[in-house]
């Protein structure tokens, strides 16, 4: 007779597995800024880790704060293959498990091709043995997929948080998709948002050719919606990234980026008409694609914050649309800015000057960085650029995560000279604000 012997299963069921709240408690360990506590010494930047060792790592460190996962099953399921985690339950499941976040295009894992001096040691039996094969190196990326749910994620949690009293028209933790009409309907016309007012639309058909079935629907029968006038609004966010935003124990970078791709999404899917560009500033400024924003780290760089303003207003200028702004979030003072080689000459100071050139700027320009105080010289660099905000019209909103009394006055007289608004927040309150400031500022009604 044949018996059937069950045994308790000490793993976890991967297919039972939430990917979305997995993703989430992913966020911090994807999105990571290079924080260290070391950092202050050492001032070296450290590599992001995109190896799989590493991405399973984080996996199991996000399935035990969720709570599918307990150190003893851990010790369980390693003690059956004498301790050792290579070859064992637990790699096997955690594999599974990168599997479907593959498969379902949250990751996606690529292959390095392999240094020529290892091919061939390979081939020649030099350190390892011929014909032995190599290790694999498979490291993973974050799709745009994932960046995008990473960005909905952290929407939905900041708007859920502000409550039925706050602006905008996200009053719960879900997102609306719905119009509100304001105003009686109108036959649709080519190049409207089709917005069916289907009463309407059925009742003028109904007039013309009477109660009959199947209703014959003409052009001239659609009527639409007609709603509140949304004026269309190009944003900058400006992320500084010197080494000031991982010091003092804390991280301020990785929340900075959270809120990049909350605007991201928010843009995306609520204000389709909009643009959203994201630009760096530390010695130099440059724009960063979306794509690549969850990878990108601080650095040991100054705050050249006259360079950033400046490439945002060209981003800016280049954009047709009907308001303009500039997000700037940074924990510091401006200590340095770039001249040209004819007026670094003139001004005769004596501070730490850097051939532009090795920042990645145009040949001919010096960078002159000053950490010591508020520069005269940095400001005079940066309230220029400020004022040349002003002229062409963009709005500057600055989100300070400081509180030192100068800084509070540079970034008063600063936002003073473009009407725009100031906040000094700390990373745990940060998004809220720029998502408030940001909903609040794009809406205006045409009669």
């Amino acid at each position: 007779m044949k018996f059937i012997r069950y045994s308790k299963f000490k793993g976890f069921d991967v297919s039972s597995i939430n990917l979305g709240d997995l993703m989430e408690a992913l966020s911090d360990s994807l999105l990571d800024s290079g924080f260290d506590g070391d950092y202050y010494w050492t001032r070296q930047q450290r590599e992001k880790d995109t190896s799989l060792d590493a991405l399973r790592r984080a996996l199991l460190q996000a399935l035990i704060e969720q709570g599918l996962i307990d150190e003893q099953q851990i010790k369980e399921m390693l003690a059956e293959n004498e301790g050792k985690f290579k070859g064992s339950l637990l790699e096997e499941l955690l594999n599974q498990l990168i599997e479907r976040l593959v498969e379902e295009g949250y990751l996606k894992l690529r292959e390095d091709a392999q240094p020529q001096q290892q091919m061939r040691d390979r081939i020649q039996g030099g350190p390892g043995q011929v014909g032995e094969p190599l290790p694999r190196n498979v490291h993973f990326e974050v799709t745009e997929k994932g960046l995008d749910f990473l960005g909905y994620k952290t929407l939905r949690n900041l708007l859920g948080s502000l409550g039925k009293s706050s602006s905008g028209r996200h009053d719960t933790q879900h997102l609306s998709t719905g119009v509100e009409a304001a105003a009686a309907s109108k036959p649709y016309e080519f190049g409207d948002t089709i917005n069916m007012d289907v009463n309407t639309t059925l009742l003028s058909a109904i007039k013309r050719e009477g109660l009959v079935v199947p209703l014959n629907l003409e052009y001239s029968d659609l009527h639409i919606h007609q709603c509140d006038y949304q004026s269309s609004c190009a944003t900058v966010v400006m992320l500084d990234c010197s080494h000031s935003m991982i010091l003092y124990g804390e991280d301020r970078f990785t929340p900075a980026k959270k809120v990049a791709l909350a605007l991201a999404h928010l843009i995306r899917t609520q204000y389709p008409g909009d643009s959203l560009k994201i630009v760096l500033f530390h010695d130099s400024a440059e724009e960063l694609p979306m794509a690549k924003l969850a990878t990108t780290q601080v650095g040991p760089y100054h705050t050249n914050t006259a360079e950033g303003l400046r490439l945002a207003r060209r981003l800016l200028q280049a954009q047709r649309k009907e308001m303009k702004q500039i997000v700037m979030v940074t924990d510091g003072k401006p200590t340095a800015c770039f001249l040209d080689d004819a007026a670094s000459s003139a001004t005769g100071r004596t501070g730490s000057w850097e051939r532009g050139s090795r920042v990645g700027t145009a040949a001919g320009r010096r960078l002159y960085k000053n950490p010591m105080g508020l520069d005269p010289f940095v400001m005079a660099s940066t309230f220029r650029e400020v004022q040349a905000c002003r002229k062409a019209g963009i709005m500057i909103n600055t989100f300070m995560l400081a509180s030192d009394y100068y800084l509070v006055e540079f970034v008063k007289e600063m936002t003073a000279m473009t009407q725009g608004r100031a906040y000094f927040a700390n990373p745990n309150n940060l998004s809220q604000f720029v998502l408030i400031d940001f909903l609040k500022r794009r809406r205006s009604r045409v009669r």
